[in-house]
């Protein structure tokens, strides 16, 4: 399981039939993503639709 799994930018796209995603990634970040060795994404966003509502 990779970081990309819990994040928000990280869409199953139905006419390529895959996830993909959403982020316009840079060379570099592109070649990490495909590789899966981007544990240290800075646009990573918890797809936690819960999260406010466990603040308040």
């Amino acid at each position: 399981m990779s970081i990309c799994d819990d994040c928000a930018n990280y869409v199953y796209d139905e006419d390529y039939d895959c996830y993909t995603c959403l982020v316009n990634l840079d060379e570099d970040e592109m070649y990490r993503f495909l590789q899966g060795t981007n544990e240290n994404c800075s646009y990573f966003e918890r797809d936690d639709e819960y999260f406010l509502a466990k603040k308040q």
